[in-house]
């Protein structure tokens, strides 16, 4: 069975993380993984996180199986998150939610779906999007296809573009879109722009499905939201995957969801069965920690109060990173204007570096990035960043000799 195998190459930001951890230079900087960092270069478990562990743990008394569709409760606490409170759209019982294990869960959830009920689906992601986005779709042997996303001279949203690739996408198609801090450039669509993409998909019949894995990390909880509930607003379908990895602080927990909305409260009840048909099939049910532990935080007025503090430091820390980083740059002589980081939202940014300057920055300064040039902003601290800021300054200037 195995003996004609080659070997696969490695995934390019995990394999960029195991080569920065051989790499022996105590100056060495991960700009590469997408995991949160504080101050300190660590990534914290949330106070509000070990409160409700605690509390968990005291109560426990088994760990007989979920439900397919996940902990009782969870998806009403989702649901909230994704609307807000006494939405019309829960309120008509149009939305189901199933729990499942990470947002690339809830995405595979979701790709598996469509596989099932309408396999001829055209999938479109931005170009550029999540890599695994291809992987996760073509696993469920979906046609997928790109639209184009930024306007790589000027590192912003491509607007115009995308607006024209709409109108070749037809009817039934799925078009895959980054509800905040979009994965990898950092550039997001404005409210005016979310609210022309809702109208157009809803008039050509092409169903959103929403990668929605950094709510609170870009304007707060509230702001990164409104794209969502845009589309919901005027399309009668949607698909939502959330990822509480991020906001949460739960990587290895691996807490998602999948959102379906439909046009009808009786479809439904009936696509949620065929949500937990897939979900037999690919897990039968999912993990219970980390969900126990959302449900708890988002259920507690204290708890929540904690952890939205939390999630608003985090928020702000990237933010004074990037301030930062524009800053040393300019004052360390960069021959390019960086303020459009300033701009870019959430934990990742494209920068702009071409994959050979990506490769002098690794091989001489030990900074270690993603070749297309994206960058984790958590990486940066106080007490690198004239360093990374310094060692980009010097790879554009040798270049421009």
């Amino acid at each position: 069975m195995f003996e004609h195998l080659q070997p696969v190459p490695p995934d390019p930001i995990l394999g960029l993380t195991e080569a920065f951890r051989r790499d022996t230079n105590p100056r060495k900087v991960n700009l590469g993984a997408g995991v949160y960092r504080d101050a300190s270069g660590g990534t914290p478990i949330l106070a509000a996180v070990k409160a409700a562990e605690a509390r968990l743990l005291a109560a426990e008394n088994s760990k007989s199986y979920l439900p397919i569709d996940g902990l009782p409760g969870f998806g009403e606490v989702v649901q909230g998150l994704l609307f807000g409170t006494h939405a019309t759209v829960v309120a008509n019982g149009r939305a189901v939610t199933v729990q499942t294990p990470g947002g690339t869960g809830a995405l595979r959830v979701a790709a598996d779906l469509i596989a099932q009920v309408r396999p001829e689906t055209r999938v479109w992601v931005s170009d550029p999007t999540w890599p695994n986005h291809f992987n996760i779709f073509g696993a469920a042997r979906l046609a997928v296809d790109t639209y184009p996303y930024l306007d790589r001279s000027r590192l912003e949203v491509a607007f115009d573009a995308l607006m024209e690739a709409l109108t070749r996408m037809q009817p039934g198609d799925v078009m895959v879109l980054h509800g905040c801090c979009h994965n990898p450039t950092g550039a997001d669509l404005s409210d005016d722009q979310w609210e022309a993409v809702a109208r157009t998909l809803a008039a050509r019949g092409v169903i959103p499905l929403v990668d929605f894995a950094y709510q609170g990390f870009g304007d707060g909880l509230e702001p990164d939201a409104q794209g969502v509930r845009t589309l919901v607003r005027h399309c009668p379908e949607v698909l939502i995957a959330s990822s509480f990895s991020k906001n949460f602080g739960l990587y290895n927990e691996r807490v998602g969801a999948l959102t379906v909305v439909t046009e009808a409260a009786t479809q439904a009840q009936v696509v949620l069965g065929y949500l937990k048909q897939v979900a037999r099939a690919n897990y039968s049910n999912p993990p219970a920690h980390g969900a126990k532990i959302v449900h708890m935080v988002l259920t507690d007025p204290e708890l929540r109060r904690q952890w939205e503090e939390e999630l608003t430091g985090m928020r702000e820390r990237i933010h004074t990173m990037r301030h930062l980083l524009v800053e040393t740059l300019h004052e360390k002589g960069a021959p390019r204007d960086f303020s459009f980081l300033v701009r870019q939202k959430g934990m990742f940014s494209y920068t702009g570096l071409t994959p050979e300057q990506v490769d002098l920055l690794r091989e001489k300064y030990a900074i270690y990035m993603v070749r297309s040039g994206r960058i984790n902003v958590a990486g940066l601290t106080e007490h690198n960043v004239g360093y990374v800021a310094g060692a980009i300054v010097a790879v554009l200037k040798q270049e421009t000799k």
